[in-house]
C-alpha cells in the first residue's frame, strides 16, 4: 500500500476508533440510539426506489488525498439477482470494509462490517431520504460488548452527480450522535 493510502485508510480508522469501534446487538438490547420511523405504504415505493439508487454506484470510485493524488475508495457491486448491493470499502487496505444494501420489506437497510470487527446496522428514514440524498439511521449493532462504546450510527450518501457522490458518517458516542468522518468521492472513468 502505497503512503497515500495508508494515509486514507488511516483516517477512516481514526474515525472508527473514535466513533465506531465495538459494535454490538443482541437479542435484549438494539442499542442506544433509536431506530428510524417506522415505513407506511406511502413511503415503501420511495424507498423501494432507494435501492436503485444505491445500485446505480455500481463501479469503482475514487477520493483524492491532501496531495491531490487519486486512490480507490470504494468498489460497489450488485448481487444476488439485483436484490443485494456490496460496498467494499478501502479495498486491499488492512482496514478493508464491506457494506451490504438490501430491501427489508418495504424499507431499505444496510450493514456495514467494520474493520473494528461489529456491525452496525443501519435502515433509510423516510423523512430525511430523497432520491439524492439517503439517510441511514442506526436500528442496532451486533458485537458491541459495553454500554458505553461508540458505534457507527448514522450515513448519508449525498449524490452530487453520476460521477460524484459524498459519504457523511457519524458516531454514537457518550450518550448522543457525534463526530464523523466525510469522504467525496469519484466514480473512475
Amino acid at each position: 500500500m502505497t503512503p497515500t493510502a495508508r494515509t486514507i485508510a488511516a483516517s477512516f480508522i481514526v474515525a472508527a476508533l473514535l466513533g465506531s469501534a465495538a459494535c454490538s446487538r443482541t437479542a435484549s438490547s438494539r442499542g442506544d440510539f433509536a431506530p428510524g420511523p417506522v415505513v407506511t405504504r406511502a413511503t415503501a415505493a420511495q424507498n423501494a426506489a432507494l435501492i436503485d439508487r444505491i445500485k446505480s454506484l455500481a463501479g469503482t470510485w475514487e477520493s483524492t488525498d491532501e496531495k491531490g493524488v487519486a486512490h480507490i475508495s470504494s468498489v460497489y457491486s450488485v448481487s444476488s439477482s439485483g436484490s443485494v448491493v456490496r460496498q467494499i470499502m478501502l479495498p486491499g487496505s488492512p482496514h478493508e470494509m464491506t457494506n451490504m444494501y438490501h430491501m427489508d420489506g418495504p424499507s431499505m437497510v444496510m450493514v456495514h462490517y467494520c474493520a473494528m470487527g461489529n456491525q452496525p446496522h443501519l435502515r433509510a428514514t423516510a423523512t430525511g431520504s430523497t432520491p439524492d440524498r439517503i439517510e441511514l439511521k442506526s436500528d442496532g449493532v451486533t458485537n458491541r460488548t459495553a454500554a458505553d462504546q461508540p458505534y457507527m450510527a448514522q450515513l448519508t450518501i449525498i449524490f452530487k452527480d453520476a460521477d460524484h457522490i459524498r459519504e457523511e458518517w457519524r458516531t454514537y458516542e457518550n450518550g448522543s450522535l457525534g463526530s464523523g468522518t466525510n469522504f467525496d468521492l469519484a466514480r473512475r472513468k
